[in-house]
């Protein structure tokens, strides 16, 4: 199951706290304060992990807790650090911190086994050993130690793939997935198979490969939120490369193309200016002999400078090709 959002509660470890002791030798019956610091409590880390892509661990663990800092002891014996708690996130994530109302971004998790302190332990109390002066050689009081911090935390996924199918419900993006990649996503012939996004590894060649997501279809309004608009469209912005993908079929296939651009321009401005490719999808239920024709009238209404390739998934039409293309895009795009 996918899961891309989710709500927790962490606690970092509590600081231990000092200790009051005076050393008792039998030829120092009235020796001075030796009393220890308090052990740090252990931190919240979140480290990244590219073996998950999905939040579904926490579903149902949502508390977390880092372990305490032992009390000191007599003798000038600190007390032991508690253990840090270390969350593993899918690579994507943000971490907000949603405590008493706020919504403050605390972190982005983007790299394999990047850590991030995401809430500290307390400090540890000074022992009384450590408020010895000239004018106080033997003080009886000791510090408590430091209360850890505790968030109430709300974690988004943004998937993180080369290339973003984007399309309309019924348009093919997951029997094309299904095609290129060993990704096995639901397919049928109805609106909103596709509940969730799903990522697939496209590979070209021994040395070349790229990872693809299926983002469920968008409907129109969908950047005011229809149709689980949001939660879907957030997925995008992590794509380097975006395919549009139209049904050739469509009553107006350049319309359903300007509906998707406009959509997620609403949504996110920023995004209309990623690399893209534009894919006629079902080519197999033209006719052949009116395939061509059709392909020069929908190719008359785009820039010249638009990639524009039509493929049918089923019939293994053109999917190399596309493949090839989508790599160099990817390329040029990591390189300019």
């Amino acid at each position: 199951m996918f899961i891309d959002f989710a709500r927790i509660h962490i606690e970092a470890g509590n600081g231990g706290n000092g200790c009051i002791s005076f050393r008792r030798e039998k030829y120092a019956p009235k020796g001075g304060p030796d009393g220890g610091d308090g052990g740090r409590g252990g931190d919240i880390i979140a480290i990244g992990d590219e073996n998950i892509n999905t939040l579904i661990n926490f579903r149902y663990l949502k508390y977390f807790r880092a372990t305490k800092g032992e009390s000191g002891q007599g003798n000038n014996k600190n007390g032991a650090f508690g253990e840090h708690k270390y969350i593993k996130f899918p690579l994507g994530t943000i971490i907000y911190d949603i405590t008493e109302g706020k919504h403050h971004q605390l972190c982005e998790i983007t790299t394999h086994n990047e850590e991030i302190i995401i809430a500290n332990g307390g400090i540890g109390g000074k022992g009384n050993a450590f408020f010895t002066t000239s004018t106080n050689q033997a003080p009886r009081y000791a510090q408590k130690g430091k209360i850890g911090i505790k968030l109430d935390l709300e974690i988004e996924l943004k998937l993180m793939a080369d290339v973003g199918l984007v399309g309309f419900p019924n348009a093919g993006k997951s029997t094309l997935l299904s095609s290129i990649s060993a990704a096995k996503p639901k397919i049928a012939d109805y609106q909103f198979t596709t509940l969730e996004p799903m990522l697939g590894v496209v590979y070209i060649d021994e040395n070349r490969s790229l990872v693809m997501a299926d983002i469920p279809g968008l409907i129109e309004g969908a950047s005011g939120g229809k149709g689980l608009g949001h939660q879907f469209l957030r997925h995008i912005q992590r794509n380097s490369v975006l395919l549009y993908l139209i049904d050739i079929t469509s009553e107006n296939p350049w319309n359903d193309f300007l509906t998707l651009k406009n959509e997620i321009r609403l949504y996110d401005s920023y995004l209309i200016q990623k690399p893209h490719i534009v894919v006629f999808s079902k080519l197999d239920l033209v006719p052949e002999e009116e395939q061509t024709e059709l392909l020069k009238s929908l190719a008359s209404f785009f820039h010249s400078e638009e990639e524009l390739i039509a493929i049918s998934s089923v019939a293994q039409w053109n999917l190399e090709l596309l493949k090839e293309k989508l790599y160099t895009l990817l390329i040029n795009n990591k390189l300019s």
